[in-house]
């Protein structure tokens, strides 16, 4: 018997699978951001 390597079969891209990766990095940017322009806001109000 012969051991032939898995061939990986390539179908349609999954759009969650895609973003799943970037999640711990796009998450604590836009935190940041989001906290950064709502002081801004307040500076600029008050």
């Amino acid at each position: 018997m012969s051991s032939q390597p898995h061939q990986h079969q390539e179908g349609p891209v999954d759009p969650v699978e895609s973003i799943v990766g970037v999640i711990p990095v796009v998450i604590p940017a836009v935190g940041a951001l989001l906290i950064f322009l709502l002081a801004f806001i307040a500076i600029y109000v008050g």
